[in-house]
């Protein structure tokens, strides 16, 4: 056997490189098997992980008011501020629902008290427009829907 500057002999010198090319093939594998998983958790993932919120935007995003409505209504209930700002723009534009500066009013003010910073920039807007009288009336109608449980909101 010939042995090497640094003392390795042939025999030992091929084994090391037989279990380095056995090596290289199963880290070859994991590699594909791993990218595997993760290409499909990726295609996957959208459907997985769509519920009402998302569900809610797509149909708002194509003019279908009314299902998004319908998906943003109990999340509004359940204290979502999004989905209250969302149905405030909603009641003002008119967008499924009669225009309503009140209700469009009551909505943001429901967000602007749970941080919502565009809900606030929407509120002061929603207000400029209104006269003293409807805004008492928004206020009225904001503390009865939350004293009801949302069960009462006038919508």
């Amino acid at each position: 056997m010939a042995r090497f500057r640094g003392g390795a002999g042939t025999t030992d010198r091929v084994d090391n490189d037989l279990s380095d090319f056995q090596a290289g093939r199963r880290m070859e594998k994991r590699t594909i098997v791993i990218g595997a998983v993760v290409t499909a958790h990726l295609f996957s993932a959208p459907a997985a992980f769509a519920g009402p919120w998302e569900d809610g935007m797509a149909a708002y995003n194509r003019g279908d008011y009314v299902p998004a409505i319908r998906l943003f209504r109990p999340l509004a209930e359940r204290g979502n501020a999004k989905a209250q700002s969302v149905l405030g723009v909603m009641f003002r534009r008119g967008e499924g629902v009669p225009r309503s500066s009140a209700r469009a009013h009551m909505w943001f003010s429901f967000a602007a008290a749970r941080g919502d910073a565009a809900a606030k920039a929407e509120l002061r807007g929603v207000s400029r427009t209104m006269t003293r009288e409807e805004i008492s009336q928004a206020e009225a109608m904001a503390r009865a829907c939350e004293a009801s449980n949302y069960r009462e909101c006038e919508y």
